[in-house]
């Protein structure tokens, strides 16, 4: 490591400094900088000498410089109130995938800090593991939308039997008129959930075929074409907030129709990829006509043989 790069992160005003952990993250993410890299370690391994700052600055980009030995000082600053750079840490974890975490980022959910709070929530959703089930659960249920909707998000990706009951619990009980998050969340557990929505679509509860609507349209999926266009055709109910069935149902048919197109443009894509490389791959495989012209002489007999 070039001690200048270790150096200026000790050295300076704090906004000479901030301005040289951009620039040394810079050189780690377009470069692959060594030297750059390492400045970026020392810094996460022995955060208590550098300022809460430069720390938080580099942990917003800490996949660039990550490495399987930061985990002890990634989950001591996790657990460090008095360092106050819990929600940096999580990003950390979640950035390199320290599932030892896990425990101290459930502990983390009911933080008094909003940004603490946040950071867990979405570090347990990229860790994936179905022991957050149970705390993310609770704040399904949390005043702010913002963190429902972000608790919605990382339940659908940590994904299971769990996490889905969990929201579908919440879609059948609404505490909230509005459950937007919690349909988009319920859309990426299809195939399976596609049965409890369609069913869902048939609730005398107009709120509920409302958001089953919205659900369905996320799905991407033809079996629920039928179902709304259905409700869009003769469906006159109205939810809580005004909100009509119908008029969902058509809006979730074009949001059905934009996801199959995409998918059908991302294949199609992939197709032609696969089939120009098809050509290069059987001009490596084929022998050339020097190598056929070779192996003719050498295995035809001669007249003297």
């Amino acid at each position: 490591m070039n001690p200048a790069d270790l150096q200026g992160l000790r050295s300076g005003d704090l906004e000479t400094r901030e301005a040289h952990v951009y620039q040394l993250l810079d050189r780690a993410r377009k470069h692959g900088d060594e030297s750059a890299i390492a400045a970026l370690q020392v810094l996460v391994r022995d955060y208590r000498d550098f300022h809460r700052s430069l720390y938080s600055r580099a942990m917003n980009q800490a996949a660039v410089f990550a490495d399987a030995e930061l985990q002890e000082p990634l989950l001591a600053a996790l657990g460090d109130t008095r360092y106050n750079c819990q929600a940096w840490a999580a990003m950390g974890c979640a950035a390199m995938d320290i599932q030892a975490a896990v425990p101290q980022l459930i502990t983390l959910l009911d933080h008094s800090q909003w940004m603490v709070r946040s950071e867990a929530v979405t570090a347990l959703g990229r860790l994936g593991d179905a022991s957050a089930v149970p705390g993310l659960r609770a704040l399904l249920g949390d005043e702010a939308d913002w963190l429902r909707a972000q608790t919605a998000d990382a339940l659908a990706a940590i994904g299971g039997d769990a996490a889905l009951e969990a929201l579908w619990d919440e879609f059948e009980h609404r505490r909230f008129p509005r459950i937007g998050h919690i349909a988009s969340a319920l859309a990426l557990f299809t195939p399976e959930v596609l049965p409890r929505l369609l069913a869902a679509a048939d609730s005398p509860d107009p709120d509920q075929r409302y958001w089953a609507a919205v659900a369905l349209g996320s799905t991407g999926d033809d079996r629920a074409i039928a179902t709304l266009e259905r409700l869009m055709a003769g469906d006159r109910g109205v939810t809580v907030f005004d909100g009509e069935v119908r008029a969902a149902a058509k809006k979730a048919l074009r949001t059905l129709r934009r996801i199959q197109a995409a998918i059908a443009e991302r294949e199609s894509a992939a197709m032609v990829e696969r089939e120009s490389a098809a050509p290069v791959e059987r001009e490596k495989a084929a022998p050339t006509e020097r190598e056929n012209a070779a192996f003719t002489a050498g295995s035809t007999p001669t007249s003297e043989g």
